[in-house]
């Protein structure tokens, strides 16, 4: 199973559409938020099925602010971050999935990509494909691969 995750494209698709053509092709593409109107746009060009929350910018969305995805044997966590406070500290998101039973917990909002692994807990933040806020400013977005034997592999890619 191959998975795209990508958050934070604020209107601005160049980067996704590149991406787009450049690892289909994709059983499923989750957005974690602040596609900010243009969730059909993204539906419309992935071919694929489309996971999508709404981010702090989604202001007349009526996304759901959180879902909860079965990948594989793996109990998934989508949220934008920005109400579990990840700009601060993850801590509070790592409790939050493990108080529910979590074992992914994917999540945007600070524009800086992050692979994470907190013990029984793995934390995954794509970055942004628009705006990205890292060290050397590259746009990002992550992979989720499952393999035949059911393990999840994660990759964090640069334009």
């Amino acid at each position: 199973m191959r998975v795209l995750i990508v958050s934070d494209t604020h209107r601005q698709h160049k980067n996704l559409e590149q991406v787009l053509r450049k690892v289909k092709p994709l059983d499923a593409m989750i957005h974690l938020g602040d596609a900010e109107g243009y969730e059909d746009y993204i539906r419309s060009i992935c071919e694929c099925p489309l996971y999508i929350v709404r981010g702090n910018c989604d202001w007349f969305s009526d996304l759901d602010r959180e879902m909860t995805l079965a990948l594989g044997k793996y109990t998934v966590f989508l949220t934008h971050g920005h109400l579990y406070y990840v700009s601060v500290d993850r801590n509070f998101i790592v409790e939050e999935a493990r108080a529910r039973g979590y074992n992914v917990v994917m999540f945007g909002h600070t524009h800086v990509p992050l692979l994470e692994y907190h013990g029984d807990v793995t934390l995954l933040n794509p970055g942004s494909l628009s705006f990205p806020r890292q060290d050397g400013r590259r746009p990002s977005y992550a992979m989720m691969e499952i393999d035949r034997e059911g393990e999840a592999h994660y990759t964090i890619s640069y334009l």
